[in-house]
Formats: C-alpha cells, structure tokens, sequence
C-alpha cells in the first residue's frame, strides 16, 4: 500500500475545505424548500448487485430487504443482496476494487473509499440532493465520504457505540450512576470484578467494537495517531498513560478477549459472563425479542451511556462508519445511484431506523427528529453518536495512509499488546508508530 504524500494532503485539504461552503448552502436550500437536482434513470433492463456486512440485528435486514423489493417493484430494476460478515466486507472490497470485477455497490467500513479512489463513482450529485433535503450532512460525513471535493462514499450512519450495562450491577458495586469520567470508569470496573461481575471488552480484531473504545481510550488521554500534518506522534507520553490506563482496565476483564470479535461480547453479556462492554444496541434488541423469558427479562436491566471523558477533557468518541460505494466497473452506475439514494430517503430510511431500534446512527441532520430515539429512552444515547464522532484519522486527513493504518488494525494491536501485558506500554507504542510509518510517508 503506497503511503500518502504531500501533494494528496494538499488535496485532501483542499476537497475538505471545498466542502464547508456547500453545508451552507445545504441549509439556505432546505431553509428555502429547494434541492439540487437528482433524477431517478436506471439504465434499461439495468441488474445491481449488492454487498453489505450481515445485520447483528434482525429488524436491520427485514427492513432493508423491503425497501430493496420496494426499489426494484417502482424501478423494475433486479437486486442481488450479498450479506458478509464485517471482517470480510473490506478485504472483498478491496479485491473487487483492484480486479475491477464484483458488486455494483459495497457498503464497506470507515474510509475504505480513499483506498482507491480512482475506482469509484462520483455520487455527489446525490450527496448533495440529499443534504439539501434532509437538513445537511454531519462534518464527519463529508470528511469520510470526500475527497478533492467529491463524494466518492456515500454515508449510510454509523453502528453507534456506548457502554451496556446490567443496572442493578452497577448500583449493587455502589454506583448510583454511570460514571461519567475515566477515573470513575475504572472504578466501576474494579468494583464490577470484586463482585464477579466483570467488564469485558474485544481486543482481537473486532471492526466495530475494539477499534471504537482503543480509539476512544487512546484519544481521552490526548493521544493520536498522528498530527495535523500527518506526522505519526504515536510514541508520545499521552500515548503512554493510555496504555496505562487501559492495561489497568484489562486486569478487570473477563478471561478470553484477546480473541474476541465482534459478535463475542453480545454473546458473552446475554450468558451472564459479563455486565459491562461496549456495544451497538444490538444488546438490548437481542434481549428484548428473545424466546427465552430468562433473557427477556435482562432487556428491563440494561442502561446505554456514552463514552466517558478523559483528561483531553472533551468527547472521544469512534463509531463504526459505514457508507455506501459504486463501482466504475459497474454496467448500471445511474441504476446503482438510484439505489443508494432510493434508501436514503425519508420514506424508507426511518423505517428502516425504526425497525432495527437505531441500530445505525443518521448521516443526515433530519433523521434526529425519527421517532426511534425517543419512543424509548434507553435508545436516545445513541442518536447523536454520528454527530459527536471523530474521524480516526485525527488528527491527521483521511487518504491512503488512514484506510491503510485502520485496515491494519495498529491502535487495537497497539492497546492490546500493552493492556495483556505482551509488550510495556512503551515498546506498543514503538511498535505501533514504526508500522503507521509504513504508510505515512508525507
């Protein structure tokens, strides 16, 4: 993987910049009732094929399926839907890429799109049809699903994050409330061991759930992979209490999650192993629509909260990004843009939301108002995950080297080495910026 040079930072700068005009003028076209233009034209007899990670929950598929039978029943167009398992979305992507042969659209993984960029279809005209009408695009959006000025992603949300918790397990380890700070955190965790009911938190390499809270531990402390100009600062002393940190939290862990992934902890919170993780909501629908009574009866238990905050004194939070992508080898590109605009819009959209309980975070500003996050309040902590995210590229810019750092997984190998003890805190953090520098050659 060539790493990223100075003239793609200039550029990448300059389409990040090219887009902050367009949010506003987003918002004066939605405050006048008007839109860009985008006209629904499949290709005649046009056949898609379509590639995304497999639902942690049912609801998330059942809707999405109908609004595919919806698409193809008003535009005669025939889909193929292919479900991947979310540590095999990326790399099939990336193959279908460099062959230049598979399915017309991928929904791939954080900024899988600036790994070839060249490959893929300019969407912006529906990109911006769709933020003038749905209220604008959060900044994390444009910045994923941009670059020199054109949208080569499309934003589907995000599968947001927080920390799920047995409730009466916490107050019995003597918290009235969630902690809201990273001291009072590892508090809690110690306590929730003491008791036998310990936290736990995947370290191998879960896609969501471990990038998420390493990203989110690495960055309260003020760590970073790299700085603003893309220069790998990793081995800092920020970095380093970090490390300490969390190998502090991995001593409260339950046994086993060096290996987990990202279905591990679900599985692990639903049996009773543990009372703490980090998760999409996917907890709490499993429980809520299961056979069993026994795990029924946990759904009543369970509390959302956000990511506590960390010494940099601000939210730190990394949800798990995803967004749509079309092909240049595609036969049927103004079908396939049809299609991802067709599943944005309001219509099927917050249905799908609504189904799936806010399972994937909106994009767009409008969707705040979807019924979903405040027909229930334990789903509310998770409608702004989109809105209060950072780019894992922070501090640096999205482009080659950032796809590349992320499929390579170096801050979750970097927490985990030093959290088990495999490595000190200070020889991760060596290891890590010496592989980040295979890619970041600025």
């Amino acid at each position: 993987m060539s790493g990223i040079k100075r003239r793609d930072v200039l550029k990448l700068a300059a389409g990040v910049a090219a887009g902050l005009p367009l949010a506003a003028k987003e918002a004066a076209a939605q405050a006048k009732g008007a839109a860009p233009a985008f006209t629904y034209r499949p290709e005649k007899n046009a056949r898609l094929r379509v590639l995304r990670w497999k639902r942690f929950v049912q609801g998330d598929e059942d809707a999405f399926m109908a609004n595919v039978k919806k698409f193809t029943e008003k535009f005669g167009v025939e889909v193929r839907v292919d479900n991947e398992s979310w540590e095999d979305v990326r790399p099939k992507a990336a193959v279908a890429a460099n062959v230049g042969s598979g399915p017309d659209i991928i929904y791939g993984w954080f900024d899988d799109p600036h790994q070839y960029p060249d490959k893929l279809v300019d969407l912006s005209d529906v990109a911006n049809y769709l933020g003038a009408k749905y209220g604008g695009w959060y900044d994390v959006c444009r910045i994923y699903g941009m670059r020199d000025g054109k949208w080569i992603g499309l934003p589907l949300g995000a599968a947001g994050a927080t920390f799920v918790h047995r409730i009466s397990h916490v107050e019995a380890a003597g918290f009235k409330q969630f902690p809201k700070d990273t001291a009072g955190f590892l508090e809690l965790c110690k306590a929730l061991k003491a008791r036998g009911t310990p936290a736990g938190f995947a370290l191998g390499n879960a896609v969501g759930d471990g990038n998420s809270w390493c990203h989110w531990v690495l960055w309260a402390f003020g760590g970073r992979l790299v700085d603003e100009k893309n220069n790998v600062v990793i081995n800092s002393p920020e970095t380093i209490r970090a490390l300490e940190y969390a190998k502090e939290l991995y001593a409260t862990f339950v046994p086993g999650t060096l290996s987990w992934l990202d279905p591990n902890n679900n599985k692990a919170f639903l049996d009773g192993q543990i009372s703490l993780t980090n998760n999409g909501i996917s907890i709490y629908y499993a429980a809520k629509n299961a056979q069993d009574p026994k795990v029924r009866e946990i759904a009543a238990d369970i509390g959302h909260a956000n990511y506590p905050i960390g010494p940099a004194g601000r939210p730190t939070e990394l949800h798990l990004f995803t967004q749509a992508m079309v092909f240049r080898y595609s036969k049927f590109p103004n079908a396939a843009k049809a299609f991802v605009a067709f599943m944005m819009e309001k219509e099927q959209y917050e249905p799908w939301q609504q189904a799936a309980i806010g399972y994937i975070t909106q994009p767009l500003r409008a969707y705040e108002a979807n019924p979903v996050w405040t027909a229930d309040p334990k789903h509310t902590p998770y409608r702004d995950c989109v809105k209060n995210m950072t780019h894992h590229g922070f501090a640096g810019t999205l482009g080659y080297a950032s796809a590349a750092a992320m499929a390579d997984f170096i801050v979750v190998n970097m927490v985990a080495e030093a959290a088990s003890g495999a490595r000190s805190p200070k020889e991760a953090a060596e290891r890590a910026a010496a592989r980040a520098m295979r890619y970041y050659k600025v």
